[in-house]
């Protein structure tokens, strides 16, 4: 137990303690602020890495799937499914934020810097699909015209033969070589946030522990709310008025394993065998899960709109307004249903927030963003791999028709 224990959460707890001892530090020794570029050299080596990273991996994907008709159907449901619940995620924390937000204070230096006023929606729309020219793609400052022309050259690599290809089989390999350049770059980053931390409580102070707090007095309880209300409310509409005593008995096997595992994907055989005792069709349940397991991420939405929100805190911006509003929600979608797709995949949807939303202030955002994403994990977690069983139920009910859990009852029976 001590193993697994360590295994699983062992390099979280060598980050989270990297972090205090740079918090230490930094309050008791204002020339702490000299540690700053340990914190850089990690930010810029994941700079160089996201553009081929982003573009190999999503086009590989796009490029070497495979979708018989029926599977085709399984899968628009469930892609439909997941957006929604991200967007209702989404929208539920950004009620939660407005009423509570997490910085109350600015951080001072932090918010000199000023931001451009947002966007219109007409110029965001057109800047989401395009660039100028090809060699714009090239840049981090044009992560999402990157990753539409990354889905449309997948397409392209796909309807050419997809994996029998040469081209689908390099991005395959290409994406494997990169993600082995994110781990080795990952195993620098307790030292990194360790210099990070040490120049920002040098620089800003103890308002950021009552910040950090904050943020994750609105998280946790929010989580088990989700848990406790959505669920039930999507089985009974997934699966009928049988739905919510079914959900209830086996879907704390996928949350207890979620929670222990600290993985979505560890808990897919638990979903499986969940699943199969609630009466999913197999089918259903083969394509759902290990989908849902790297692109279902409620947990995940909620969690960008907290980094979105907390940054506007630390550099003193109102989080308000229809087109912010519409934008984090896109991001937030887009971070949980297709980053989360990419192992690794949570430090590209962590860039991509931050180069939209603060891009004059990247080397301080983005390091307080992946922070918070390590101080969520858990529960953020649980909601996702446990909210797939519940998925299970939706798209049963959208292939199968809206009785298909009384039939399986009245088989069984």
């Amino acid at each position: 137990m001590k193993r697994s224990f360590l295994s699983t959460y062992g390099f979280l707890l060598a980050m989270l303690l990297a972090i205090l001892a740079g918090c230490a530090l930094g309050a008791f020794w204002p020339g702490a602020t000299c540690l700053e570029p340990l914190g850089t050299v990690f930010v810029n080596l994941m700079f160089c890495l996201v553009v081929p990273l982003v573009f190999c991996s999503l086009a590989g994907a796009v490029a070497n799937m495979k979708s018989p008709r029926r599977a085709g159907k399984i899968l628009s449901v469930t892609l439909g499914v997941f957006i929604v619940t991200g967007v209702l995620a989404a929208a539920i924390m950004i009620i939660v934020m407005r009423l509570y937000p997490p910085v109350l204070t600015p951080w001072t230096d932090a918010a000199a810097g000023t931001v451009d006023d947002p966007t219109p929606l007409s110029t965001l729309l057109v800047n989401f699909f395009t660039v100028g020219d090809f060699a714009a793609l090239l840049s981090r400052r044009a992560m999402l015209p990157l990753i539409v022309f990354s889905l449309l050259f997948g397409f392209g690599v796909n309807l050419s033969g997809g994996e029998r290809t040469i081209t689908g089989r390099a991005l395959t390999d290409l994406t494997n070589c990169l993600l082995k350049v994110v781990k080795l770059v990952s195993y620098y980053a307790p030292v990194a946030f360790f210099g990070f931390f040490a120049s920002l409580v040098a620089s800003y102070g103890a308002q950021i522990t009552a910040a950090y707090g904050r943020a994750m007095l609105a998280y946790y309880p929010l989580c088990l709310l989700y848990a406790l209300a959505a669920f039930p409310l999507y089985a009974r509409f997934g699966g009928g008025k049988a739905g919510v005593r079914v959900m209830w008995r086996h879907i704390l096997r996928p949350a207890v394993t979620a929670l222990g595992t600290c993985s979505s994907v560890a808990t897919i055989p638990t979903n499986l065998e969940a699943a199969e005792d609630s009466g999913v069709p197999r089918d259903v349940a083969d394509l759902v899960l290990p989908l849902g397991a790297t692109m279902h991420m409620d947990g995940s939405s909620f969690a960008c709109v907290l980094k979105i929100a907390f940054l506007f805190g630390v550099f003193g911006l109102p989080f308000q307004g229809l087109s912010t509003f519409v934008k984090v929600v896109l991001v937030a979608v887009f971070s949980s249903v297709a980053m989360s797709g990419i192992p690794g995949g949570g430090y590209i949807g962590e860039y991509i927030m931050c180069s939209l939303f603060f891009p004059e202030q990247m080397a301080i955002a983005y390091p307080i963003a992946i922070t918070i994403g390590n101080l969520v994990d858990p529960p953020a977690t649980m909601i996702n791999a446990a909210g797939d069983y519940v998925v299970t139920f939706l798209v049963s009910r959208f292939t199968e028709g809206r009785d298909w859990l009384e039939k399986h009852i009245a088989v069984k029976e």
